[in-house]
């Protein structure tokens, strides 16, 4: 068996190999960022791969990944580095996974440990061929955590479980994340073009049941805007989260990753973003970050920490 080689794009993505080419349009000043160079994302870097493990900040191709990893933060990507779904906005590559490896969740927590990070994120790829779609992993990564970084606080970015066996959601509850994150990405219009395997209603619903096995525990949802919604569209998804009950919403700029992928329908004005925070806001989110480079994982420990003291205000104990 020839092993795939991810650097060759009709390989990383063989599922848009076919589709035409998309025109990049030339990025606006407000969303260009400079390339790593930095001592400490130097170390970053050597920490990760001495350690075998893999990040979404590399596999979907974060602008973020210099700033962040020179701070020594990190999202840890476990059960692999294919995932078995074909969204066209994203990057990660695509096709049928390995086996999990029963030792990750074990490295994980060592770099964290090593990093010393005070909050860390975990997300992974989709795993549709798993019956639980690696809830228990997830669950084993946050207990080892737990165990090497007990001060440590976590947040996890998971998939959908959509083709997951009854009770896969409460694996991961029960284990007990601090932050329980899981993106709508768009519009639910969009849901057919951008993200064909997944189920607006459903992921929405996913949050919303997180809320009723733990209402103490906090819920996150993020969103992409360029990729073709309205601004009405976007105060809907918003109305949406917060009928579930959502406590943190993210809103970013879509960035193209290649001519295959969908096309950006036009960067949205650093202006525009504030309107969003002023609207979010006021439908009641604890917290709100929306700017062009805004991603799930940016600055998530200083968010966190925000997020808890908003907390505290709304209940009067601040």
């Amino acid at each position: 068996m020839t092993l795939r080689d991810l650097r060759i794009p009709d390989q990383r993505h063989p599922e848009k190999a076919h589709r035409p080419d998309q025109a990049q349009p030339k990025k606006p000043d407000w969303i260009r960022v400079k390339a790593p160079t930095s001592a400490g994302y130097k170390q970053t870097r050597d920490l990760l791969r001495e350690n075998r493990l893999s990040t979404v900040c590399e596999e979907a191709g974060c602008p973020n990944v210099g700033e962040c990893w020179s701070q020594g933060h990190a999202t840890m990507m476990i059960m692999g580095e294919i995932c078995t779904r074909g969204c066209t906005f994203c990057n990660v590559a695509t096709g049928k996974p390995q086996a999990l490896d029963t030792f990750e969740p074990g490295r994980v927590a060592h770099a964290v440990q090593k990093l010393g990070l005070n909050h860390v994120v975990i997300t992974s790829v989709d795993r549709d061929d798993l019956d639980d779609g690696g809830a228990e992993h997830f669950a084993q990564t946050i207990r080892a955590i737990r165990h090497r970084s007990p001060t440590s606080t976590i947040e996890v970015l998971v998939p959908d479980f959509l083709k997951s066996k009854p009770g896969t959601l409460e694996i991961v509850v029960e284990a007990r994340p601090d932050v329980f994150n899981h993106n709508l990405e768009t519009v639910p219009g969009l849901y057919p073009e951008v993200r064909p395997g997944a189920r607006y209603f459903h992921s929405l619903r996913l949050l919303q049941r997180v809320k009723e096995l733990d209402p103490s525990m906090f819920t996150k949802s993020g969103i992409m805007v360029g990729l073709g919604e309205d601004r009405q569209g976007v105060l809907q998804v918003m109305d949406d989260m917060r009928a579930a009950d959502i406590d943190f919403i993210t809103i970013g700029q879509y960035l193209q990753p290649s001519p295959k992928h969908h096309r950006v329908d036009r960067f949205v004005t650093p202006e525009e973003f504030a309107g969003y925070e002023k609207a979010a806001y006021g439908k009641g989110f604890l917290m709100v970050s929306a700017t062009p480079l805004t991603r799930s994982s940016y600055h998530a420990g200083d968010d966190f920490a925000q997020l808890r003291d908003a907390r505290l205000v709304k209940l009067g104990r601040a």
